[in-house]
C-alpha cells in the first residue's frame, strides 16, 4: 500500500493544459492569411501611388518641353512691323433719319380721278401726284367770272351818271348832296369788282390745289388712298409721305467726355470726316461730314447728340436704319503698327515676341499708344521693320527656337488709314474687345475700344 502511494500519478488538470497550445495553433491559423492579404494589399497601394507621384512629377516636364523647350522648334506666324500713321476714331450709335419728310394731304374736297405715281417712285418738286375732280371749282369760276362783268357793267353805269352829275353841278343844277351820293355808288361797285377779282382767284387756287404735285423730291412711300376715294381738307391721314433720302442725316450719340474734344476741332473751322458702318460694325456703307451737335447733353444718359450729312448717291442709307458711325477727330503719326494679335499681356506688362537672329524669340515690353481696328500704334518697345509673332505665341517662351511662316494677310499696317473698326486711343496700352452694337447693351451711346 505505501508502494503504490509513492507513485506519482499525473492530474487531470496538468493533462489538459499539456494538450491545449496544439489545438490553439490549429485554430488560428487563418489569422496568418488575413494579415498575409492585409500586407500585400498595402504594398500594392504602395507601390501604385508611387507610380502616379512619379507620373505627376514628370507631368511640368512634358510641359516645359510642350512651350517650347531646349531643342524644340516651335511653328510660328509673323507679321512685320511698319512706321506710320494712325487714326483716332470717336465712336456711336446712330440712327438715320430722314432730311425732310412730307405727308401730303388734299387742300380741297373731292374724288380721287387719277393717280400719277407708282409706289416706291422717286420723283422731283412739282411732279404730278395725284387729281381730284376739278369740275365743282371750275364751276365755281365761271361763277364768279360772271358777277365780276355784272358788277363791271353797273360799274361804268354809275360812273357816267357821276359824271353827268358832275357837269350839272358845276351849272347848278343840282345841288351837291346827289352828286356825293353818285360819287359813293361808283365807289360801291368798284369794293363790288375786287370781292369779285378774289373770288375768281380763289376758284383758280382751289383749281390747283384740285391738282397735287410732290412738295419735295424724294422717294414715294406706300399710297394711303385709291382713285375713286372721296378725300376731305379736313383729313388727317394724308395721301401719301414723301421722304427725302438724298442727302440725309444721322443722328448718333457720344458720352459727354468726349465733347471737348470735338468742340476743339470745330472751333478750328476744319469738317470733321464720318463713316457709317453696318450694325455689325464690319462693312463701311457710307461718307459724310459733322454738320453739327446739339445744345444740350442728356443728364440721364450722360451723351450728347451729333448730326451727320451724308450724300447717300447710292440710296444705301433708308431713314430709321440702325447704324454704328465713326468719326476722324485726330491722326497719330509716326507710331510703329504691328496686327493686334501680336499683343501679349503678362506680370511684366504689354509685350510681343520679336523674333531675332532668323530663328530665335525674344520678348520685347512695348507701349500701345493707339488701337484702331486690327491695328497697334505702338509709340516705344518696338522698331519699324521688326518681326513680330501673330500667330502661336502659346508655346513659347523667352529663347525659344521657331520656324517661321508669314501670315497670307501681309504685314502689319496695311490700310492702317481707312480701317473699318476704329477706336479711341487708349493710354493704358490694353485695348479691349470689340463691344456689342446693340443699343441695349451700350446705354451711354458710345463706345471707346
Amino acid at each position: 500500500m505505501g508502494h503504490l502511494n509513492s507513485i506519482d500519478l499525473p492530474e487531470p488538470g496538468a493533462r489538459d493544459s499539456s494538450a491545449a497550445p496544439p489545438a490553439k495553433a490549429k485554430s488560428r491559423w487563418w489569422l496568418w492569411i488575413v494579415i498575409l492579404a492585409v500586407v500585400a494589399i498595402a504594398i500594392w497601394y504602395y507601390r501604385g501611388h508611387s507610380t502616379s507621384e512619379a507620373g505627376a512629377t514628370a507631368a511640368p516636364g512634358a510641359t516645359g518641353k510642350g512651350k517650347g523647350g531646349a531643342g524644340m522648334t516651335v511653328p510660328v506666324v509673323v507679321a512685320t512691323a511698319q512706321k506710320g500713321d494712325l487714326p483716332v476714331y470717336l465712336i456711336g450709335l446712330g440712327s438715320v433719319t430722314a432730311f425732310n419728310t412730307v405727308t401730303v394731304r388734299s387742300r380741297v374736297d373731292g374724288q380721287i380721278v387719277k393717280v400719277n405715281f407708282t409706289e416706291g417712285q422717286f420723283v422731283h418738286a412739282g411732279d404730278a401726284l395725284i387729281e381730284i375732280d376739278p369740275r365743282p371749282y371750275q364751276v365755281m369760276l365761271e361763277q364768279a367770272e360772271g358777277q365780276l362783268a355784272k358788277d363791271q357793267a353797273q360799274l361804268h353805269d354809275v360812273q357816267v351818271d357821276f359824271e353827268r352829275y358832275t357837269l350839272l353841278y358845276n351849272e347848278g343844277v343840282v345841288p351837291k348832296q346827289q352828286v356825293d351820293t353818285q360819287q359813293a355808288q361808283v365807289g360801291q361797285f368798284q369794293g363790288a369788282i375786287k370781292a369779285d377779282q378774289a373770288t375768281i382767284d380763289n376758284a383758280k387756287l382751289q383749281l390747283v390745289y384740285a391738282h397735287i404735285t410732290a412738295p419735295i423730291s424724294g422717294r414715294v412711300g406706300l399710297r394711303l388712298v385709291d382713285m375713286g376715294n372721296i378725300v376731305h381738307a379736313s383729313d388727317t391721314a394724308g395721301l401719301l409721305v414723301i421722304t427725302q433720302l438724298q442727302p440725309i442725316s444721322v443722328i448718333f450719340t457720344l458720352p459727354q467726355d468726349q465733347l471737348q474734344q470735338v468742340l476743339v476741332k470745330l472751333r478750328g473751322g476744319g469738317q470733321l470726316p464720318v463713316e457709317a458702318y453696318d450694325r455689325d460694325d464690319i462693312t463701311k456703307i457710307a461718307d459724310g461730314k459733322l454738320a453739327t451737335i446739339d445744345n444740350t447733353i442728356d443728364p440721364t444718359t450722360g451723351t450728347y447728340k451729333l448730326k451727320s450729312i451724308f450724300s447717300n448717291d447710292n440710296n444705301v442709307l433708308f431713314p430709321n436704319q440702325f447704324v454704328n458711325v465713326h468719326m476722324l477727330v485726330d491722326t497719330k503719326r509716326g507710331l510703329v503698327i504691328v496686327p493686334a494679335a501680336a499683343i501679349q499681356r503678362g506680370p511684366q506688362g504689354t509685350y510681343v515676341y520679336v523674333v531675332s537672329g532668323g530663328d530665335t524669340v525674344n520678348i520685347r515690353v512695348i507701349t500701345v499708344a493707339q488701337t484702331t481696328g486690327n491695328n497697334i500704334g505702338i509709340s516705344s518697345g518696338l522698331n519699324g521693320g521688326d518681326v513680330v509673332v501673330i500667330d502661336g505665341q502659346d508655346k513659347l517662351q523667352d529663347g525659344s527656337k521657331v520656324a517661321t511662316s508669314t501670315s497670307p494677310t501681309g504685314g502689319a499696317g496695311r490700310g492702317a488709314a481707312a480701317q473699318p473698326a476704329a477706336q479711341t486711343g487708349n493710354p493704358s496700352g490694353a485695348p479691349t474687345g470689340k463691344k456689342s452694337s446693340n443699343p441695349a447693351n451700350n446705354p451711354s451711346g458710345g463706345k471707346a475700344r
